[in-house]
């Protein structure tokens, strides 16, 4: 009876861990790999957190592919600053099947821009698109698990 009891509370343990990891591919909170879109190598891991349904993202590391390790084109504050930490991804709010109306910082050219993000690949990926006027730049972020 012993075994019967262990059986099911370990088949209710696997369930209930499936199912918790099944949940968080459906939401872009996480670490996600960047890669760098002119040698195409990860290039930092970026933190995502979520409060009160917004999204924020900060660098939490720096990868091999990373030749800056500050902000020197940022401008005021940010001049100079450790890239580590450093916010980069914040306003976003879920509409529909994405995450939109944010703003996104690219420390390669110290610009700040409209951005927006949208979970592909069963939550594999999260195409992050920047937008200035009429040019937009899209990334592929890989999760990191």
């Amino acid at each position: 009876m012993k075994i019967i009891h262990s059986i099911a509370g370990f088949g209710a343990l696997s369930l209930l861990l499936t199912t918790a990891l099944a949940a968080d591919l459906t939401s872009p909170v996480g670490k996600w790999r960047t890669i760098d879109d002119k040698s195409g190598k990860p290039k930092s891991i970026v933190q995502i957190t979520e409060d009160k349904g917004v999204l924020t993202g900060k660098i939490v590391e720096l990868l091999e592919g990373a030749t800056e390790k500050t902000c020197s084109k940022c401008e005021g504050d940010l001049k100079d600053k450790p890239l580590v930490g450093m916010k980069i991804l914040w306003d976003l709010k879920k509409e529909g099947n994405e995450w939109a109306d944010g703003k996104i910082f690219n420390p390669a050219d110290g610009g700040t821009y409209t951005s927006k993000a949208k979970l592909t690949e069963g939550g594999k990926t999260l195409e992050v698109t920047g937008k200035w006027m009429f040019f937009s730049k899209q990334q592929q972020w890989q999760r990191v698990n």
